[in-house]
């Protein structure tokens, strides 16, 4: 219970993190300097107006200096990161795997929101993800699904571990990055931009090749039934819609990475 409520305490600090890093990353803005402010007047945010949930509360989702209302995102995503992260404690009882659960699903919830909002998947997530699922695969084994028909037993879990993540950051972009390019030759005009590449290696470090395939076959699944009902209901064109593909991948993967079983 106690190592719950650490993870739910350290999830609503690290989401308050990543609504800075949502609204900063896709302007190209530092992330640590200057302190927090308010978009519409500037003024810079006491500490005792940035506590995660409680301050929205207190302020009643207002500014206290200009009255500019705050959007609702910043509590939700502190209340989502510190409900993933009470949820990898909860259904890992290694603490290793689930630090890396949690990792992974800081990273997913900036990808997915940043990308409903912006339609931009920041390097910082994709690329420093997949180095980190890289440098986390030997440390915390995954399971080797497909590394299995290349390499011997005789490895050991680590190294096919290590293996199977580096298949999943490879393979995956490529096989990505070929769709893509396949699409935008047939139909002349881009399907999807480099930053879902980068995603696809990312889930392929951290989910190896198996978890990483899976996640891309339930994420355009999903973004396929949601964009043609969104379409259907709006009366858009097909062509002027742009889905938020990163949103979906990140759902499935996150859903993956919780029900998957792993090595511990």
């Amino acid at each position: 219970m106690l190592s719950a409520i650490a993870a739910g305490l350290l999830g609503l600090l690290i989401g308050s993190f990543l609504n800075v890093c949502i609204h900063r990353l896709p302007r190209d803005l530092s992330v640590v300097r200057p302190r927090s402010f308010c978009p519409r007047c500037g003024a810079t945010i006491r500490w005792y107006d940035n506590i995660p949930l409680l301050s929205y509360l207190l302020l009643k989702g207002r500014c206290r200096n200009c009255g500019e209302r705050i959007p609702l995102r910043y509590p939700a995503v502190e209340l989502a990161a510190a409900a993933l992260f009470i949820g990898a404690v909860l259904r890992f009882p290694s603490a290793p795997h689930a630090v890396r659960t949690m990792i992974l699903s800081a990273l997913l919830l900036g990808l997915i929101v940043t990308d409903l909002e912006t339609r931009i998947l920041p390097d910082e997530f994709t690329i420093g993800g997949a180095v980190a699922g890289l440098l986390l695969a030997p440390l915390v084994p995954i399971e080797g699904s497909l590394i299995l028909l290349f390499a011997p037993l005789r490895w050991g879990a680590r190294w096919l571990s290590l293996g199977e993540a580096l298949l999943g950051a490879l393979l995956t972009p490529g096989l990505l990055y070929v769709t893509a390019a396949v699409y935008e030759k047939v139909r002349r005009r881009e399907g999807m931009g480099l930053g879902d590449v980068k995603m696809a290696a990312m889930l392929g470090a951290f989910l190896g090749l198996y978890g990483a395939l899976l996640a891309l076959l339930l994420g355009s699944l999903a973004g396929s039934i949601v964009g043609l009902v969104y379409i259907k209901a709006t009366g858009r064109k097909i062509s002027e819609y742009e889905l938020p593909f990163g949103t979906f991948l990140g759902a499935a993967a996150l859903a993956i990475a919780f029900l998957r079983p792993t090595l511990a």
